[in-house]
């Protein structure tokens, strides 16, 4: 999950956050701890120039459940809400010929889903935290590639007897990530790809799944604009492992989700700005126990907005109101 959300003269934030109450795994969690989407705000493997940025990110999710298992004829509406702020820290270090930097961000979510069951909440996430992304310019070549380590801490609002009745989590959730991207002539062609490795639940014993994401960029920055398709995939690649609180029955067990959508953008200057929107085109889930074929999954459309600007500039020394050009993760 680290920070792969930059774009020139912008930066954007990361939210991280469950996409619903019913997307997979443990029954009453998501499946996600990052919301799939939330890079691609012209995110690249980039490194912006040093300073103190801040950003803000919200995003609407409108869903229906579907799959085997979805109640109601797969007509139960779902729809998770988020906002967040995160500041990226980029001191000027290199290590081995990278450029460092550093990240966190603290998202807020409210979620409601509908009858027949009528659930939702409203409160903290986990904090996000990425104490080192490394970014390295591949010569002249226009070719950018960052690895990053990030984590989330069981810090945000956890209550109910499975310690999932709110938008915190009772886990660790550790995410490593890879992005590669061509940044060339206002181009920004981006793959970014991080893998979510969760902890079991600290009430519950039961343990999720890792989950592959991978996320696609293809812009073009005209002059203040920027405008080009967006993409993702995201899919659990191994085993839940359940518990006795269960009595060792599984939710869901493996799903895949791919969407595609547009991203357009304006730099103002002082404040980039970027809106993106993206359909799932295909979701599908398996695994249940002890009931095969009663998995769900939710199926929908996202909308993001981002706002970014730099707080601190270290060559002056004081807060700076134009951004320079910068090249995101």
């Amino acid at each position: 999950m680290g920070l792969r959300v930059f774009s020139t003269a912008t930066v954007v934030m990361v939210l991280i956050a469950p996409t619903s109450s019913l997307k997979a795994y443990e029954f009453g969690s998501p499946g996600t701890d990052q919301k799939p989407g939330v890079t691609l705000g012209g995110g690249s493997a980039g490194s912006p120039a040093p300073g103190i940025y801040m950003f803000e990110q919200v995003y609407t999710y409108q869903a229906m459940i579907s799959g085997p298992g979805a109640p109601n004829g797969g007509q139960t509406p779902v729809r998770f809400e988020s906002s967040s702020t995160g500041f990226l820290f980029v001191p000027g270090w290199t290590f081995l010929g990278a450029n460092y930097d550093a990240v966190i961000v603290q998202p807020v979510s409210t979620l409601s889903v509908g009858s027949p069951i009528n659930s939702g909440y409203f409160g903290l996430h986990n904090t996000y935290i990425v104490p080192i992304e490394l970014s390295r310019k591949l010569g002249d070549s226009g070719f950018f590639v960052k690895t990053g380590f990030g984590f989330l801490p069981p810090d945000g609002m956890i209550s109910g007897p499975a310690g999932l009745s709110n938008s915190g989590h009772p886990w660790w959730t550790l995410d490593p990530s890879l992005t590669v991207s061509y940044l060339k002539d206002g181009w920004n062609l981006t793959a970014s790809f991080y893998y979510e490795m969760n902890t079991k639940n600290t009430v519950t014993g039961y343990q999720s799944g890792n989950i592959l994401h991978g996320e696609f960029t293809g812009t073009k920055r005209i002059g203040q604009w920027t405008v080009g398709p967006v993409g993702y995939y995201y899919g659990q690649v191994t085993d839940d492992r359940s518990s006795a609180f269960y009595n060792y029955a599984i939710n869901v067990n493996r799903y895949n989700v791919y969407a595609a959508g547009l991203l357009v953008g304006y730099d103002f200057g002082p404040v980039a700005v970027n809106v993106w929107a993206l359909d799932d085109l295909h979701a599908d889930t398996s695994g249940s126990t002890p009931l095969p074929g009663k998995a769900t999954i939710t199926k929908g459309y996202n909308v993001f907005a981002s706002m970014s600007f730099r707080l601190w500039a270290p060559e002056s020394g004081q807060s700076d109101t134009t951004p320079k050009h910068l090249l995101y993760k």
